[in-house]
């Protein structure tokens, strides 16, 4: 599993959603080996559908022949009236959608995507401020029990 930590501190994730994704052989057996990179990926609508730019997976080592350029656009599998949705969202409320992590779910590659708002720069800061607080409390807590 890869998760996209940059999202979570460059946004506000309104609401998550589980995509299948459109892959080649090689990008699974790379995937598997989590060679995948999540970090300046977006996505983006374009005749009804949808797809995930700026996901970057490695080239499977033994794939020679069979391996796909590793930023190619792939498109996401959702039902209509989800993109329909999500593509009202972002156009009216300045909302974008990103990915969040992919996963495998059966043996089926997933990807998680976030209706996302993004964050000010003092809203960075209060997120890093609660969390070092929350650290502060853990530590004391744990330095209490001894």
């Amino acid at each position: 599993m890869t998760v996209n930590k940059k999202a979570w501190h460059d946004y506000f994730v309104e609401e998550t959603l589980e995509a299948g994704i459109e892959l080649a052989g090689t990008e699974v057996k790379s995937i598997r080996l989590g060679q995948v990179n999540l970090k300046d990926a977006y996505c983006t609508f374009k005749d009804g559908e949808i797809f995930v730019r700026g996901m970057h997976i490695s080239p499977y080592e033994k794939g020679n022949i069979f391996n796909k350029d590793p930023m190619r656009v792939r498109k996401l599998l959702l039902h209509k009236k989800e993109i329909a949705r999500l593509f009202g969202k972002t156009k009216q409320d300045g909302y974008s959608v990103i990915p969040l992590r992919v996963y495998f779910r059966a043996s089926r590659v997933k990807i998680e995507i976030g209706l996302c708002k993004g964050k000010k720069l003092h809203d960075k800061r209060d997120s890093m401020a609660k969390r070092d607080a929350m650290r502060e409390i853990d530590r004391a807590m744990k330095s209490r029990g001894r």
